[in-house]
């Protein structure tokens, strides 16, 4: 099944495969369960199709998703950094941008950088 261009998973519950949808998460999609009057245990595979366009009509009006609120989260983005914004540089850099401490802690947001004396090193050689 698709719901605005993104496949639903059909063996889980509605509730948990709407999240599938980016910018629909699982507060939103229980919202929109409700507003539908679907019963969030209901299969995704045993909806009829006048539920599924009931669905996508919700979600078209009401929310921001896929490629639209990709393209407003990286406009945001672009915004900080040219208005050189402490978050705006921040991200520019490729560091934490939420007052993470980056003394250590912060290898997801850098890859895995090592900048200690002894992480590149060689084993010493063995004692013969």
């Amino acid at each position: 099944m698709r719901i605005v261009g993104v496949n639903i998973p059909d063996e889980k519950r509605i509730e948990y495969s709407l999240p599938s949808i980016y910018g629909v998460g699982l507060p939103a999609a229980r919202k929109i369960l409700k507003s539908a009057h679907i019963d969030p245990a209901k299969k995704a595979k045993d909806l009829i199709p006048a539920e599924i366009n009931k669905l996508r009509e919700i979600i078209e009006k009401n929310y921001t998703i896929e490629g639209e609120l990709r393209r407003e989260i990286m406009t945001n983005i672009k915004r900080l950094r040219e208005l050189q914004t402490y978050r705006g540089t921040r991200h520019a850099r490729g560091l934490p941008v939420r007052g993470q401490r980056t003394k250590t802690n912060n290898r997801t947001r850098r890859g895995n950088v090592r900048k200690t004396m002894g992480s590149g090193r060689k084993p010493a050689a063995s004692p013969t």
